[in-house]
């Protein structure tokens, strides 16, 4: 059956049948009208015997899908009762379609080869190459959706031709269906004003109800519109239900609650702020109300002030350009004390992990929870690689002390040590591909997590105790609360203050940004301990040589939005150091934000900084960035810096211009 097949296929004709009319109008233009007169007879004849080739070549071709289909259903009529079609792999020609494919896509089997995309643009059969026998999606054809399925048939012909046959399903109804099915889809939303507290602090009665009045109005009004059911569940928190079909709407509006509320503020002139998460494409009701329940905790880890979208795979998030505000409350902090100091007592061996490259807030905040688990009576390892890190003159000063002359050990050592019963405290990070040994992390049951940076979807998970808040400064700022709960001041060494002022230095840049009232009452308690600021200082300090490479970098940094300042390197150079320009970038006049790109490896790094309102972490994002509002960074493997550039310039236009 191959063999007939084979010589089956035909090219089309048309453009022999046009030469040999064109040589018949040329022999009658050159003044021999009987030659002429026998050409065209001969044309008619060839033409007429092709025809009748034609039409038996196509009830061939029909007999040959027939058989090779006998599996599917005919009508009485020996039909197949849905659209066929022939195609040749390669180029997509169009052999042969029965009567329904041609009454449906105008396929015309005549003079002139036709192709698959000509019917369908957009169409291929690259999908029947891989061994599927189903095309990925529908196709729409005269207004009627079509599921597409196909076998590949080898034709015995001596160019070895590969064939495909394609069978048309409608399946317009059913997609209507589920299309309505998943517009109808419940969206479970929980909206918390994230400030109730704040705004209602030493209000009477009656101005709270009238506060509480105009927040009612505002998130009503706005719910109004998307056709849901909306019920206040607390004084605070609010209930939405309404279908999927409307959300694309509140995206592209870009959930204008947020701003909206803003509008409503308390007597004393603070302006309220909400935090909006929705659970999508859960299972059962129960389902989406647990994904927004996350996606409220991921909003309020990131700061609050905006829209988490949580669904079955990840995190979407909207908003959240505003400045961190400090609301946490140092109850939180006695209470994150107690339960750290009791969980380190019940533990075995204890293992405190910051970030790779570790800075000095990472090796701060370390270095203070080991003061913590001393307090026990526990003897706590730092897990550190000693010759790639950011703190070289902190740890050597560390190593010197008797307490700390074998605490700091490589992941490797902490994997052979640790065991069912340990305990592993990561400081500083709160994305698992960042932490210094990934396999530890992923071997240790209980995690307890200290850290500010703003939460990433890749969050460390699960965890027994969280100390995660976005409004500080810094990890040694969080620690050294920490230690003003649960330990004696004559606990702490000289040594662990210096660390943990050393990291809020760092992290402040010097008390110049995100700096707030805790960040000086956490300061003061340090310096109270014996941390000497100018000790602090020459940590900071940098060599001549590290300082002319610092400048070489700002010199080639290019302005971009007339207030920010991009260097993109061609060649490596240290974390550090293009933290420290970016750093020194936003000492000129006019730039609010600066970023430094450079290649490592198979890597590129972002280091970013902001003064203005530009918040870099929501910039960084979309290149799988973290950090803050003034302070992010970001590792984009697999890229080169041109790409990375054309990435985050695209990323700050989107910021911008939303």
């Amino acid at each position: 059956m191959n063999k007939k097949l084979g010589r089956l296929l035909q090219p089309g004709m048309g453009m022999y049948f046009g030469v040999m009319l064109a040589f018949a109008v040329i022999t009658l233009c050159a003044g021999k009208p009987i030659l002429a007169l026998v050409e065209l007879g001969v044309t008619a004849a060839v033409f007429s015997f092709y025809q009748m080739r034609k039409v038996h070549r196509r009830r061939e071709l029909e007999s040959f899908i027939q058989s090779a289909t006998n599996t599917l259903g005919t009508t009485d009529g020996g039909k197949t009762p849905f659209p066929m079609a022939l195609v040749r792999l390669g180029d997509g020609n169009l052999l042969w379609g029965n009567k329904p494919f041609t009454d449906l896509s105008g396929f015309e089997d005549g003079l002139y080869e036709q192709t698959i995309t000509d019917l369908i643009p957009g169409f291929t059969t690259d999908w029947l190459a891989s061994g599927q026998n189903e095309y990925p999606g529908d196709v729409t054809l005269n207004r009627r959706r079509y599921r597409i399925y196909g076998s590949t048939i080898h034709a015995d012909d001596p160019q070895g031709t590969l064939l495909a046959a394609l069978y048309f399903s409608d399946l317009t109804e059913l997609y209507q269906i589920r299309d309505e099915y998943v517009r109808s889809r419940p969206v479970v939303s929980l909206i918390l004003v994230d400030n109730y507290e704040e705004l209602t602090k030493n209000l009477t009665e009656s101005a709270t109800s009238t506060l509480n009045a105009r927040i009612n109005e505002t998130i009503t009004h706005w719910a109004e519109g998307y056709h849901g059911l909306l019920r206040r569940l607390e004084r605070n928190r609010y209930l939405l239900v309404f279908e999927k079909r409307d959300l694309q709407s509140a995206i592209e509006n870009k959930f204008s609650i947020l701003e909206e509320i803003h509008q409503v503020t308390n007597p004393s002139g603070l302006t309220a702020s909400i935090s909006f998460g929705l659970g999508v494409d859960g299972a059962t009701f129960e389902e989406s109300y647990d994904f927004a329940a996350l996606a409220i905790e991921m909003s309020l880890s990131r700061g609050g002030d905006q829209a988490v979208i949580k669904d079955r795979v990840n995190f979407d998030f909207y908003g959240g350009r505003t400045k961190e505000v400090d609301h946490w409350s140092k109850v939180r902090s006695r209470v994150t004390a107690n339960s750290l100091l009791e969980l380190v007592g019940q533990s075995g061996s204890v293992f405190i992990m910051g970030h790779r490259n570790a800075d000095l807030d990472s090796v701060g905040a370390a270095v203070g929870v080991c003061c913590l688990c001393r307090k026990r009576g526990k003897k706590a390892h730092i897990v550190l690689d000693l010759e790639h890190n950011a703190s070289e003159m902190l740890i050597r000063e560390i190593v010197n002390v008797p307490e700390y002359r074998d605490v700091f050990i490589s992941g490797q050592d902490a994997l052979l040590m640790c065991d069912a019963s340990s305990v592993l405290i990561v400081v500083d990070t709160n994305r698992p591909d960042q932490v210094e040994c990934r396999p530890l992390l992923e071997s240790i049951p209980k995690i307890c997590v200290i850290d500010h940076h703003r939460r990433a979807a890749d969050y460390i998970s699960p965890v027994v105790v969280n100390f995660h808040e976005p409004y500080a400064s810094s990890a040694s700022e969080l620690v050294t609360e920490l230690l003003q709960y649960g330990v004696e001041k004559n606990d702490v060494l000289p040594i662990e203050a210096k660390s943990l002022l050393a990291g809020i230095f760092l992290d402040t840049k010097s008390f110049n940004v995100r700096t707030g009232e805790r960040t000086f009452e956490a300061a003061a308690f340090l310096r109270r301990l014996g941390a000497e600021t100018v000790e602090v200082k020459k940590l900071l300090q940098s060599d001549f040589q590290t300082t002319m490479s610092r400048y070489q970098i700002i010199k080639s940094a290019r302005t971009y939005r007339d207030e920010i300042a991009i260097a993109a390197l061609n060649s490596t150079t240290s974390r550090p150091l293009a933290a420290q320009a970016a750093d020194e970038l936003l000492n000129i006049s006019g730039f609010q934000a600066s970023f430094v790109l450079y290649p490592d490896g198979n890597q590129v790094i972002i280091s970013a900084r902001s003064i203005g309102e530009a918040n870099v972490q929501v910039i960084l994002e979309p290149l799988g960035g973290g950090g803050n509002a003034a302070t992010a960074g970001a590792q984009v493997k697999d890229s080169t810096v041109k790409d990375v550039l054309d990435r985050l310039v695209a990323s700050i236009d989107a910021y911008y211009d939303n």
